[in-house]
């Protein structure tokens, strides 16, 4: 227990050490908070229709101060917060079983700490402050510190609570609202990770590589994609580009991700690929049978994961309207045709589908639809989705073995390669030729791209950047916070207990009798 106090204490402290030299403090809080992804009107298509990331406002002109104050609609606020459990229900329970039936029962429990401790821990560091570093004004890649501890979300005093934007101008939800949901995208994204080095890392290891990732990676990348000014601050033509600039980087560009394609699971991925490069191999790997040790507990965890995707993806728009309809149906038709083509792909490649392929097959497709969940229609989404389960199928097959990494519960053959196809194919289905909903052009008249100006090589292109920024700065982050874990706690538990297994040499219980 000393030690792992130690541990937290140790990332604190380096977090908060290299915050001061990245943030840039804003002159005053914002005012709001917002989601989606346009660009500037004159360089290229912006932002979608509606797309989820956020970001706090900035106060509107002073000729729409004397207007009166929009108010939250409690529909949208009663939907936010449901869709907030949702995503809680995908951690924990979803994700802990769904991992926990994959390793061996030796190492059940170690895997269910790992992911309920490291998602109560990042949900802690959101409030202190991951929040305000992801979505206050800052500069195109980190936030500043106006929200510490959600300083400014509520006037206890008072009684009264801060208003976040959402994508249509006058609709606001309770920021606060806004937070929390916020809260549990960083939380799952860091609990992800565990899956890639799972049954050979210690658990503080794990504890002090989350808190760095997490403030490091996760946060500048959050930014950097779903900060912008919200759609009240562009009241005229003549602000707009300044409005604009203020934005996170990717987002300048243009990038379309919807609920996390690039944050959530292709950062993740990438984290837990050199996770498992720098751990080094599982004993025994490709020699020892390692199979899973209770399918049926990963088939449950995949069907709360299921569930709780159309809190992820639907509660992206941050309003309860068609937006969220249409992210909801098509998360439901996405997984189910992954299921659907990654049972095929196994008869095909190995004369029977199996119970794993398609827990993994729904998972994938789900990852896939992320971004693309309210920025695509029904046919693009019945397409990323069965092109998902091929695509899934080879990572955690074919590129496994060209990578050469343990990467335990495949994490980046299915989070990376499906996150990476539903990325690129959000700037292809987006367009109004193919059914989509197309993106905002001029978010001051709220004007859509037109199907003849849609560019489907031009919004790829965008996409793709976007993609690249965030491989190379989580990489980057991640080989330095593994380096820094092993040189001051090590990462790796010793042989004799992981031969004996995590559950009783690291938190002395087991998850069965035995």
């Amino acid at each position: 227990m000393k030690k792992l106090l130690a541990t937290l204490l140790l990332g604190a402290g380096l977090a908060f050490g290299g915050l001061n030299a990245v943030a840039q403090t804003t002159t005053e809080p914002a005012a709001a908070t917002a989601t989606a992804a346009p660009a500037d009107a004159a360089a290229a298509p912006a932002a979608a229709a509606a797309p989820p990331a956020v970001a706090v406002a900035a106060e509107a002109p002073a000729a729409a101060e004397a207007a009166p104050a929009p108010t939250p609609n409690k529909g949208d606020t009663a939907w936010m917060m449901v869709s907030t459990l949702l995503v809680i229900l995908m951690v924990v329970p979803g994700l802990a079983l769904f991992y926990g039936g994959l390793v061996r029962s030796k190492n059940m429990l170690s895997v269910l700490m790992q992911v309920m401790v490291t998602f109560s821990l990042i949900i802690v560091l959101w409030a202190v402050y991951g929040y305000s570093l992801a979505f206050t004004e800052g500069n195109a890649f980190i936030g500043g510190f106006d929200r510490l501890f959600l300083n400014g979300v509520w006037d206890n005093a008072a009684g009264t609570f801060a208003n976040a934007a959402t994508f249509s101008k006058g609709v606001v939800i309770p920021e606060i609202v806004f937070a929390a949901f916020q809260a549990t995208f960083a939380g799952i994204t860091c609990a992800l990770i565990v899956g890639a080095f799972a049954e050979r890392m210690k658990f503080s290891a794990v504890l002090l590589f989350s808190a760095l990732w997490f403030t490091f990676s996760y946060v500048p990348i959050a930014h950097m994609v779903w900060f912008w000014m919200g759609p009240d601050a562009y009241s005229s033509a003549e602000v707009a580009a300044e409005m604009t600039a203020k934005a996170g980087l990717i987002w300048q560009h243009g990038a379309l991700d919807f609920a996390g394609g690039t944050v959530v699971h292709i950062n993740a991925a990438v984290a837990g690929l050199v996770g498992a490069y720098m751990l080094g191999k599982r004993i025994g790997y490709g020699k020892e049978a390692m199979a899973p040790h209770s399918l049926t507990l990963t088939m449950v965890g995949a069907s709360l994961l299921w569930v709780g995707w159309f809190g992820f993806n639907a509660g992206s728009a941050l309003e309860a309207n068609g937006f969220a309809a249409l992210a909801f149906i098509n998360t439901l038709f996405a997984a189910a045709a992954a299921v659907l083509a990654w049972c095929i792909g196994e008869s095909l490649a190995k004369g029977k589908a199996s119970m794993l392929g398609a827990a993994t097959g729904a998972v994938a497709g789900l990852v896939a639809i992320t971004p693309a969940a309210g920025n695509v229609g029904i046919l693009g989404a019945l397409v990323i989705g069965f092109l998902a389960g091929f695509a899934g199928l080879w990572g955690v097959t074919g590129l496994k073995k060209m990578l050469g990494a343990d990467d335990s519960l495949d994490v980046f053959g299915v989070h990376g390669v499906c996150g990476i196809l539903g990325a690129l194919l959000t700037g292809v289905f987006n367009s109004p030729n193919l059914g989509g909903p197309s993106l905002v052009s001029d978010w001051t008249t709220v004007t859509m791209v037109t199907a003849e100006a849609y560019s489907i090589v031009g919004q790829v292109w965008i996409q793709l950047k976007g993609v690249l920024i965030t491989i190379v700065w989580s990489g980057v982050v991640s080989v330095i916070a593994f380096k820094i874990v092993d040189m001051t706690i090590g990462l790796r538990v010793t042989e004799e207990q992981e031969r004996e297994g995590l559950d009783i040499s690291s938190h002395g219980e087991t998850a069965y009798n035995r």
